[in-house]
């Protein structure tokens, strides 16, 4: 392998205006990147951390991610052909017996489409007309509540040797209920073009601008599908128009950004949209290095009873093969069996490809990277690694950035109050999305606590934990174990499950403002004028009264007045119709009133009386 040496930091370079080369064969580790280039490994660790990826000193790193920290560094990357890395990348050498050789060099690969919008626009239904599936009836609500992703074959328009020329998309599903943000700002980074999909009838809407914003941020080309064109009050021109007031200036209006009418229930116009997605993505020519370790992002993942930790990853560069040993985050495994969109059972994933893999030994977090390691012995350690740094992260002086003392001090005097609350939940973009949403009800009165989140069923830990700290258990498409029922019974523990999110953020809201502080207003309920006075054999005073307006009753608080001065306040302890005691008296009738420990009547006296009414507070 040829390589002009590299110019030390700091060292003039010898070669005086020399351009610095060097040439990448196949993936190679931090230590040896580091020596190639002249840095230390951890500038090369640091460069790759810029890139989202997370490396040990023995971590491989692809051709492509080697490639970007030489340039990074003001080398010029000479990348073999794909020819010459077959024979000299260690993951493109020659395969064991029973094992499939992995591709090498770049090869073209599908675009990846995330499809976004407001909610209830017509995201899912679209995405089930492409694949002619019935999503959409099956989540709860009609919402979209997880990320969804599967590949498909578009009709270039193209002809080649007589045949059509197809190209594969792979489509990405995001949720477009507000509480779902995360969700989609995770589906537009693992994307190259967003489908921003608008209802004709409804318009722009608040999902709408904060999906155009997470494009931008990720700087995805957009393609606007007009839905809903088929609805009598369907008006494209106002959406479109609406559109420029976001910074999205359609082809028509003299723009760059595509706009396809559709109704994605009928059908109407999806070819269309599918065809300019293919422009599209011959426009970006993507490609990907399928050689080498396997780098991916985990889309969503769930804790299945029979199965164990489920995840569902977007290979993005390399090949994912069933048997790898990878990371996730702080976790680790070997791939167990791997699966495609459809369910079949499949062997190797290539880059902007979607799988469900099974081997974790633990259900990892949205987000997290995968990466293909040599060996168990290498994920594990690389795994402890990462734990031992988020440990420490947690323990050291980041975690105080955050001033609380205020808000414990409050806390501590009781003018903050507390709702405990454990989360469970199917899958773990949507207990991010139940626990993003319950944080931000917290109020400078009541805050709610969340002890607890984690995926699956509510167990009888969680049950023990509630007991423990006077929590309530709230679990999101998820079921409670027998066992843990009875606990509950047992122990008093409210435990509440939910299928559609905002029936979740109501329950708790509910509950906060049961905590809420109690506020009473005063409500008059009538008056009596004392038209004379009877002693009783205890020396208590009676006042004989004519109720004039309103009702009088037992229990009630009164106020004396004599004239401008009120002389007594207290309450009406006895209320008597001539020798009956009776609850209440109501205008235009004679009552005996006595009042607590007050016997100064003097006829003409006025007793007004009143109750205490609880206000309804909102958080």
């Amino acid at each position: 392998m040829s390589l002009l040496t590299p110019t030390a930091p700091g060292s003039s370079n010898p070669g005086g205006d020399e351009e610095k080369l060097i040439e990448i064969n196949g993936p190679l580790t931090v230590s040896d990147l580091a020596t190639k280039l002249g840095i230390r490994p951890q500038d090369v660790q640091r460069e790759l951390m810029n890139f989202g990826v997370l490396a040990n000193l023995t971590a491989q790193v692809s051709v492509d991610h080697a490639a970007k920290v030489a340039e990074k560094r003001g080398f010029i990357a000479i990348t073999a052909t794909p020819a010459k890395a077959a024979t000299t990348a260690g993951k493109g050498a020659p395969a064991a017996p029973g094992k499939k050789a992995r591709p090498t060099g770049p090869t073209p690969r599908p675009p990846v489409i995330v499809i976004m919008g407001h909610v209830d626009h017509g995201k899912t239904t679209l995405l089930d007309t492409i694949r002619r599936s019935k999503v959409a009836e099956a989540e709860f609500g009609g919402i979209t509540q997880h990320i969804g992703a599967f590949q498909t074959a578009a009709d270039t328009g193209e002809e080649r040797d007589g045949k059509k020329v197809l190209r594969r998309l792979t489509f990405l599903d995001t949720p477009g209920h507000a509480a779902f943000t995360r969700m989609r700002s995770r589906g537009s980074s693992a994307a190259d073009i967003a489908v921003l999909v608008v209802a004709a009838n409804d318009g722009v809407m608040p999902q709408t601008v904060e999906a155009i914003d997470h494009a931008k941020a990720a700087k995805l080309p957009i393609v606007i599908a007009v839905n809903k064109i088929d609805l009598a009050e369907a008006d494209p021109n106002r959406v479109l128009t609406d559109l420029t007031q976001h910074g999205i200036v359609v082809e028509d209006f003299g723009g760059d950004v595509a706009a396809i009418q559709i109704s994605a229930k009928s059908g109407l116009g999806v070819d269309d949209l599918l065809a300019r997605l293919a422009l599209e993505a011959d426009i970006l020519e993507l490609s990907a290095d399928a050689n080498g370790p396997a780098e991916g992002v985990i889309l969503e993942a769930r804790l299945d009873t029979g199965k164990g930790p489920v995840a569902t990853v977007m290979v993005e560069s390399g090949s994912l093969f069933a048997g790898d040993s990878v990371v996730v985050g702080k976790l680790y495994g070997k791939i167990k069996a791997m699966s495609d969109d459809r369910g079949q059972k499949i062997n190797r994933a290539g880059p902007a490809t979607p799988v469900e893999i099974l081997g974790l030994s633990g259900v990892p977090s949205a987000g997290d990277r995968l990466e293909s390691v040599e060996s168990d012995k290498e994920a594990r350690h690389l795994a402890a690694e990462r734990a031992a740094d988020d440990r420490e992260m947690r323990l050291g002086g980041h975690a105080g950035r955050i001033d609380f003392a205020s808000l414990f001090e409050k806390i501590q005097r009781g003018d903050v109050k507390e709702l405990n609350l454990i989360i469970k939940a199917d899958v773990q973009g949507s207990l991010e999305a139940v626990q993003d949403s319950l944080e931000k009800l917290s109020t400078a009165e009541v805050r709610v606590r969340i002890l607890r989140t984690a995926v699956g069923a509510v167990g009888e830990n969680d049950i023990l934990l509630a007991s423990a700290s006077n929590a309530i258990v709230i679990g999101f498409n998820v079921k409670v174990d027998p066992a843990a029922a009875r606990v509950a019974r047992d122990e008093g523990i409210e435990v509440e499950t939910f299928k559609i999110i905002y029936e979740v953020i109501d329950a708790v809201e509910n509950s906060m403002r049961g905590l809420l502080t109690p506020i009473y207003r005063e409500v008059k309920t009538g008056h009596a004028e004392v038209r004379a006075t009877f002693k009783l054999p205890n020396n208590n005073i009676v006042a004989g009264c004519y109720v004039q307006e309103g009702i009088v009753r037992r229990g009630c608080g009164v106020r004396v007045h004599r004239g401008k001065e009120v002389v007594f306040s207290g309450n009406l302890d006895s209320l008597r119709h001539v020798k009956e005691n009776v609850k209440e008296m109501a205008t235009g009738y004679e009552c005996g009133i006595i009042t607590d420990g007050y016997n100064g009547y003097v006829v003409g006296d006025i007793i007004e009386c009143f109750e205490m009414e609880r206000v309804h507070r909102e958080l």
